[in-house]
């Protein structure tokens, strides 16, 4: 009897403990991916209609946020970007240090897609770069 009320509880928990977690990477999903959690902020540019390079060197080196956010992996090779130390989520001016990431190449709707994911304008935003091979590439960078 014992044993049966204890597989039980332990079900119980389970199924919790699951619907808790379910709970969880819903209010992830709409807090960061979802189209209703965030409008860009008025006045910014339209992005031009080309591929684009962004250098990520942060949660965005993960192929598989990549592919949360962009719906792809993406090619990414691996990039500097020099004068700049990576702290925390941002990167501040530093001009004896290099960051290393990775630059990935985008469509205008995946650059949309990354502007969403970093909320440009809010909590980040998207400059122009010169990597340490000379290309330049988008960057966001904490406001």
């Amino acid at each position: 009897m014992i044993i049966k009320a204890l597989k039980k509880s332990v079900l119980h928990l389970f199924f919790w403990l699951l619907a808790i977690m379910l709970l969880a990477l819903f209010v992830l999903w709409l807090k960061w991916f979802s189209p209703l959690g965030y409008q860009p902020p008025e006045g910014m540019p339209a992005i031009e209609q080309t591929t684009h390079q962004v250098f990520v060197f942060g949660t965005l080196k993960s192929p598989w946020v990549r592919w949360l956010v962009m719906g792809r992996k993406g090619d990414a090779e691996p990039a500097q970007l020099k004068g700049v130390r990576r702290e925390r989520l941002t990167i501040i001016p530093d001009p004896e240090q290099t960051t290393e990431g990775y630059l990935v190449r985008v469509t205008a709707e995946e650059l949309a897609r990354l502007d969403h994911y970093e909320r440009l304008g809010v909590r980040y935003e998207r400059v122009k770069m010169q990597l340490v091979n000379g290309q330049e590439a988008w960057v966001y960078r904490r406001l």
